[in-house]
């Protein structure tokens, strides 16, 4: 059943109102008629099933018929912050990411990000449709939030209300994210930041400075892995580990 995220005010009382680009793709790519069923998000996690009342180029109205007891959503949040990467990456990250469940995702600007870059980010809108297409596709209940770039300083102070920070890094080679596990009270942990190193990798001073905050330095295997494939493994590793990759917990 194709599934539609609207804004709250679009929906009052028992109708919703569905505008935008949901209303062409409804009656000219998924060709629905009146009377037929989708689900409706109200982009707060709550989700119905409605039925279709009425259909124009406009807009389209549905009738709420029942509550939904529904949630995709994982049992941790994790949060992406994501060391700024060259062309489209950022694309594909947020698309990725979103699949596997992550909560939020913040760019970071770091010692070897890119100068450019630091001045030509300005896809948050495009960033944003991405995961809301994301959302939509692997049956999600929430849409991520994709924020504004934080530079290095900004996004440590961020952290620190972080139950666990693991930051991957080519040059550890020892400790595990499943070794790393093995010592938390996974019981505590709710909220988890993942730190990913842009294209050229983390300054060792940077790493430093996320030790002495309390970030838990993992590798990710023998191999390196480019800045995007980095952040699907470590969310996925932590998803198996924490969330609801490896069973409900």
């Amino acid at each position: 059943m194709h599934k539609f995220f609207l804004s709250p005010q679009n929906i009052v009382l028992e109708e919703a109102t569905i505008i935008g680009e949901d209303v062409k793709h409804i009656y000219k790519v998924l060709r629905l008629n009146v009377g037929e069923n989708i689900i409706i998000n109200n982009g707060n996690g709550e989700e119905y099933l409605g039925e279709i009342t009425y259909i124009d180029k406009s807009f389209v109205k549905a009738k709420l018929i029942d509550k939904l007891e529904i949630n995709n959503e994982s049992p941790i949040n994790i949060h992406l912050f994501q060391g700024l990467p060259k062309a489209t990456k950022m694309d594909i990250i947020v698309q990725k990411n979103t699949e596997l469940g992550i909560k939020e995702i913040t760019p970071i600007i770091t010692s070897r990000v890119d100068v450019k870059l630091k001045g030509e980010f300005k896809k948050l809108d495009r960033l944003q449709r991405i995961a809301l297409e994301a959302s939509k596709q692997s049956k999600r209940t929430l849409i991520p939030k994709i924020n504004e770039p934080l530079d290095f300083k900004s996004f440590i102070e961020d952290i620190k209300t972080m139950d666990l920070v693991v930051v991957p890094y080519e040059d550890e080679v020892n400790l595990t994210i499943r070794d790393m596990v093995k010592s938390l009270d996974i019981e505590s942990i709710k909220n988890v930041a993942i730190i990913i190193g842009p294209e050229g990798g983390f300054e060792k001073e940077e790493i430093k400075e996320l030790k002495e905050e309390g970030a838990k330095i993992v590798t990710l295997g023998p191999r390196i892995l480019r800045t995007e494939t980095a952040g699907f493994t470590a969310t996925t590793l932590i998803q198996y580990e924490l969330g609801d990759l490896g069973g409900i917990n």
